[in-house]
């Protein structure tokens, strides 16, 4: 991605509190993580952290299955987004220090409620990363990540999950939801915080 693109991009993060971007990863590289999307992805996505985490499919129905950089096309995509925190840091400030990573598989019937990544304040999440790995995504299977206006009801985008298309938010500002699907629909969802090491404490701890 050129100089011009990620200016844009961080500036339209910076302005509206979410920004989309094409052509972020090789095509071969998106076909590679969906082929593991398909297979790694097994354990049910919740809702929460932490203490609060609680499997509730009225709010969530989906898989999720985490990336720890053990094949090569996981390594290279936590490579390139190592390379993206550099870049917003450069622009932005923001601090970007930890990332998590998984793929979020919604099958037929799947769906998240509108919701914020991160409680404000929290820090636990600062920018959200959505990456869409499915190919020749038909508008009609639903599925589209739904961006609010603020706390109002307005739909600032509707994005359609096709492969490629990057979607960056504020975690604690950007109320998103993911429609129902119709068709297994495969992405990668992922956060970075911030350091928040203190005297008293090593982040992460040790």
């Amino acid at each position: 991605v050129g100089d011009n693109r990620l200016a844009a991009l961080a500036d339209d993060l910076a302005t509206h509190g979410w920004a989309t971007l094409d052509g972020w990863l090789a095509p071969g590289l998106i076909a590679a993580l969906h082929a593991e999307a398909g297979a790694f992805a097994d354990t049910p996505a919740g809702v929460g952290r932490e203490d609060g985490h609680m499997l509730d499919a009225s709010v969530r129905r989906a898989r999720l299955g985490w990336l720890d950089g053990a094949t090569s096309a996981q390594a290279d995509f936590l490579a390139a987004a190592d390379a993206l925190r550099a870049a917003l840091n450069a622009r932005l400030f923001l601090g970007l220090f930890e990332f998590e990573a998984g793929f979020a598989v919604y099958p037929p019937g799947g769906f998240y409620a509108r919701h914020r990544d991160s409680f404000r304040g929290a820090k636990n999440r600062v920018v959200s990363l959505v990456v869409y790995l499915d190919p020749a995504w038909d508008p009609a299977w639903g599925g589209a990540l739904v961006i609010y206006d603020g706390d109002t009801a307005t739909v600032a985008a509707a994005v359609t999950p096709r492969a490629g298309t990057v979607v960056l938010m504020l975690s604690e500002e950007i109320d998103h939801e993911v429609r129902v699907t119709a068709h297994e629909r495969r992405a990668i969802a992922a956060w970075w915080r911030v350091n928040q090491s203190a005297p008293e404490r090593v982040d992460p701890a040790a």
